[in-house]
C-alpha cells in the first residue's frame, strides 16, 4: 500500500433487507435460484459502493454471499453433515446448535474463488477476503471423526491453504483469517493455534492477516466483556508468539475497549490492523473520536505500518448504521493523514 493510514473492514456488512432478515446472524436467504446468485452479487456490488464512498481503501465482499464467516466455507466440505446437529458451547460463552464432523474432512472444490472474481472486477484498489481461521472452524463444530482439536485444525489449515491460494490467483490482495478463538483457549493457541494458522497462510504471496476480537456485538459476547474487568488483556497471551510468525498483520480491537493500547507493542514490526469503529453499539463515531484512537495507536506502530479498521464485523448492524460508521472511519483516517503529512 502507498497510501498513509489505508483504511479497511474486520469483515461483514449488513445485507440489504431484500437479501435476508436485517440485523440477524444465520438470517435465511429470502431469495432462491438464480434470483439468489444475482441478489448475492448485487449486494456485494452495494457493499463495495458503501465502502468507496465512505474512502475506504481496502475493500472487501463485506461477506455478502455468507450466512455466516465459518458456516458458509464448512459446508461446501466433504465429512461434515449438517443435518446431524449437535449442541457446543461456542467460544465458551454461549451454546449453540451446530454440524458435525462424521468423516475425513476435504474441499472438492473452491468456495469463494468465483465471488473474488467477482469482487476483484468491481475496483481496480487493493482488495482483502476474509476466511475463518483452523482455530475458529474448530470451535463451531462437534467433531464426532478426529475427536481431536488438533488434528481437526492441521486438516482445516490445509483446506484454508488450498482456498487462499486460489484467492490469491484471482487477484486477492490481502487473505484474512479470523480467530476470535485465540482470545479464549490461549494455551492452545500458542501450542499449535498459531503454527495451524501459518500452515494455513504458506506459501501466499498476498499479505496475509489474522483478526482477533472480542466479537460481534451480540449479547452472548457483551455480555461475556463485562466480566474481563477494567483491563483486557488476552492479547498479551498470543501476541509474543504472534510476533514471531510468518502472519504479516495482526487486526485487534482497539475503540471503547478496555484493552490496554500499549500490548500493541508487543507485535512491534508487525503491520496493525486498529480496530478504531465500535462494532457493539449504534452509536456512529465522530471522525475525531477515530482520530484519537488512531493517535494513541501511533505511540506503539509506525504510521505506515498502521491500518485504520473496525472493531470487528458489522452484520447485526442496520446498514444505516454501518454506512455512518464507515463514514466515521474513512473521515476520521483523514484527519490523521493530513496531521502526518503536514
Amino acid at each position: 500500500m502507498t497510501t498513509l493510514l489505508p483504511t479497511t473492514t474486520a469483515g461483514s456488512l449488513p445485507k440489504p433487507s431484500w437479501l435476508a432478515q436485517p440485523q440477524t446472524l444465520w438470517s435465511p436467504w429470502k431469495l432462491e435460484g438464480e434470483a439468489l446468485a444475482a441478489g448475492k452479487r448485487d449486494a456485494l456490488r452495494l457493499a463495495v459502493d458503501d465502502q468507496r464512498r465512505a474512502g475506504i481503501d481496502i475493500v472487501g465482499d463485506g461477506e455478502q454471499t455468507r450466512q455466516h464467516f465459518v458456516t458458509t466455507l464448512v459446508e461446501h466440505l466433504d465429512g461434515v453433515d449438517f443435518e446431524k446437529r449437535e449442541t457446543v458451547r461456542i467460544r465458551n460463552r454461549y451454546e449453540a446448535s451446530v454440524p458435525t464432523v462424521v468423516g475425513a474432512v476435504s474441499r472438492p472444490k473452491p468456495v469463494f474463488v468465483e465471488d473474488a472474481r467477482f469482487l476483484r472486477e468491481q475496483t481496480d484498489g487493493p482488495i482483502k477476503w476474509t476466511l475463518p481461521g483452523p482455530m475458529t472452524m474448530i470451535d463451531t463444530l462437534y467433531d464426532a471423526y478426529y475427536r481431536s482439536r488438533e488434528k481437526l485444525a492441521w486438516e482445516f489449515a490445509l483446506i484454508l491453504n488450498q482456498e487462499a491460494r486460489e484467492l490469491e490467483a484471482a487477484g486477492v490482495d490481502i487473505i484474512q483469517f479470523d480467530e476470535p478463538a485465540f482470545n479464549v483457549f490461549f494455551d492452545e493457541a500458542n501450542d499449535w493455534g498459531i503454527a495451524t494458522l501459518e500452515r494455513a497462510a504458506e506459501g501466499l504471496k498476498a499479505e496475509t492477516a489474522v483478526h482477533i476480537c472480542y466479537g460481534y456485538g451480540i449479547k452472548a459476547n457483551t455480555d461475556w466483556k463485562k466480566t474481563l474487568g477494567s483491563e483486557w488483556r488476552q492479547y498479551e497471551q498470543t501476541f509474543p508468539n504472534l510476533q514471531k510468525s510468518t502472519i504479516d498483520i495482526v487486526s485487534l480491537e482497539c475503540q471503547n475497549s478496555r484493552v490496554p493500547m500499549d500490548l500493541i507493542e508487543l507485535i512491534r514490526g508487525k503491520k496493525v490492523m486498529v480496530g478504531a469503529i465500535d462494532v457493539a453499539t449504534d452509536t456512529v463515531e465522530m471522525p475525531e473520536q477515530v482520530a484519537d484512537t488512531l493517535r494513541k495507536a501511533l505511540q506503539f506502530v509506525d504510521a505506515d505500518k498502521l491500518y485504520p479498521a473496525t472493531n470487528c464485523g458489522m452484520a447485526p448492524l442496520a446498514r444505516e448504521v454501518a454506512q455512518g460508521k464507515l463514514k466515521a472511519l474513512g473521515a476520521g483516517a483523514a484527519i490523521v493523514r493530513a496531521e502526518l503529512s503536514a
